[in-house]
């Protein structure tokens, strides 16, 4: 008989408290492993957001997907957002095989949870420079690498959005 190990679960990658995570992180630093950090909403996936994730994980050893929480999510794209829920959302983005670990934060960046997690990258994506990036002060302080992934931003959810309503209204 031959026993075939059980792949982890998508919803075994979720860990909702970022101070969880960090106990997770630390370990996976001691033993000489490289973390790239990014964030989003991640509302309506698209293309765009796969490229994205595919790269910063191609840039480390683990790829950590914080999401925004809905209050966070709403408070930086306007009332109506985000469409799906948080949970929802990351467990979405934990069915990715090239994530490895899936969080959620509050804030309106992602300062506090830089500090928390203190990845070796940080990563965004191309329709951000380091000057345009509201988390830069934090990235210095903590000696944490700025990355820019994925292609041009030629995708987004508002676009989705904006298309969808087109559509109903033809």
């Amino acid at each position: 008989m031959v026993v075939v190990p059980r792949h982890l679960r998508s919803k075994d990658k979720i860990v909702p408290e970022p101070k969880a995570l960090r106990a997770v992180l630390q370990g996976l630093r001691i033993q000489g492993k490289s973390i790239v950090l990014t964030n989003g909403v991640f509302d309506l996936v698209h293309v765009g957001h796969v490229r994205s994730l595919e790269d910063a994980r191609s840039r480390g050893d683990f790829l950590v997907v914080a999401l925004n929480s809905d209050r966070s999510a709403e408070a930086n794209k306007g009332k109506g957002r985000p469409l799906v829920p948080l949970d929802e959302r990351m467990e979405l983005i934990s069915a990715f095989w090239f994530v490895d670990y899936v969080t959620s934060f509050d804030g309106e960046t992602a300062d506090g949870l830089l500090e928390v997690l203190q990845p070796d990258f940080y990563a965004k994506g191309t329709d951000y420079t380091l000057k345009t990036l509201p988390e830069k002060d934090t990235l210095k302080k903590l000696g944490i690498k700025a990355i820019f992934v994925g292609d041009k931003k030629d995708h987004s959810t508002q676009k989705l959005i904006q298309k969808i309503r087109r559509k109903k209204d033809e």
